[in-house]
């Protein structure tokens, strides 16, 4: 019943009643208004099939000095909202509307209080909750995924080990995963710092397992002025291409109406933990200062409807991309 219940609230926690091998975590990201400071904020639960490694965790990257950051508390100080997104870890809390961060350990000391305002979330329909589409509805899914807050306006400020940090007039965003494992291969990538403040894009391509077998799955959507444009598995879009090489990603998109074509250049990443094989280990390699140039086209009569450059962009490359990407030269 609480699956049921969850399914249109999906930023909510989903995993009340799982006993173990499951996972679940948020992504807060922050961003200040001179673009010099970029902060991933991971609160998140893993329960294993071993009792003695549950535990709830607070994962932090710091992209301005290539550091990430594991702190690691007992899974009896996670605590949330059964009918609302808000979650406590130990002294922190973590909502759609605010996060306090107090965090005083020998690798890192940060403490303070980020606000968000008018915050974007991906729409949620009876057939379509969510960014999973109706995927959503199917309860076997190695990963699940949810978009809290595709842009949103930040205020307030961090103190990072004795240095304070404002992030007044920054840029946020807020996902979510939660299952079993991460894909064993997928690319993510997510931009909200445009020249166009109301830009957003976000998006991956990952294998996904069904049945006993596996298919390519893609969810993209581009945010302009409050209009979401979808490139998705579920709504019949079209993964024209996804190439690789070692300085850039290129995806190409196309749905009834539109062209999306995205070229995402690599920057240096840091190792995060994610779940594989019933397991938090430190292999996701993730960029939180790359840049992703977006273009995106009327398909009937080519005119290009918006181009921009995303800067302080988040970058995962991850897994056996053999298995998703089409050729190694981009």
């Amino acid at each position: 019943m609480s699956f049921i219940k969850n399914i249109w609230q999906p930023d909510l926690f989903h995993g009340a009643n799982k006993k173990d091998n499951y996972f679940e975590g948020w992504f807060f990201k922050l961003v200040n208004r001179n673009k010099d400071s970029t902060f991933a904020i991971i609160p998140g639960i893993f329960i294993s099939k071993d009792v003695k490694k549950h535990h709830a965790f607070i994962q932090i990257l710091d992209a301005r000095n290539h550091e990430s950051y594991y702190i690691k508390y007992k899974a009896s100080d996670f605590h949330f909202s059964k009918n609302k997104f808000e979650v406590t870890i130990g002294s922190n809390f973590f909502s759609n509307e605010i996060i306090e961060i107090d965090i005083m350990r020998k690798e890192i000391e940060i403490n303070g209080k980020i606000r968000f305002e008018d915050i974007k979330p991906w729409p949620v329909k009876l057939f379509s909750p969510g960014i999973m589409g109706w995927y959503s509805f199917v309860p076997f899914m190695e990963c699940n995924h949810g978009v809290v807050s595709l842009n949103h306006i930040l205020k307030g400020s961090l103190s990072v080990n004795n240095e304070l940090i404002s992030f007044e007039k920054g840029k946020g965003y807020i996902e979510k995963d939660w299952g079993s494992s991460f894909p064993s291969s997928y690319v993510w990538l997510q931009a909200n710092n445009f020249e166009d403040e109301s830009v957003c894009i976000t998006g991956s391509v990952a294998k996904i397992p069904w049945f006993g077998n596996w298919f390519r799955g893609f969810i993209f959507g581009l945010l302009i002025n409050d209009n979401l444009y979808r490139f998705t598995t579920y709504n019949h879009s079209r993964l024209v291409s996804i190439k690789l090489n070692d300085n850039f990603v290129e995806i190409e998109l196309a749905n009834k109406n539109h062209i999306l074509k995205l070229k995402a250049e690599k920057a240096q990443s840091t190792k995060l933990h994610a779940p594989y094989d019933n397991e938090m280990l430190q292999r996701v390699s993730e960029s939180l200062d790359a840049k992703i140039e977006v273009l995106l086209i009327n398909k009937s009569n080519k005119e290009i409807l918006f181009e921009g450059i995303g800067t302080n962009a988040g970058l995962e490359i991850n897994g056996n991309l053999s298995e998703i990407i089409d050729n190694k030269t981009a």
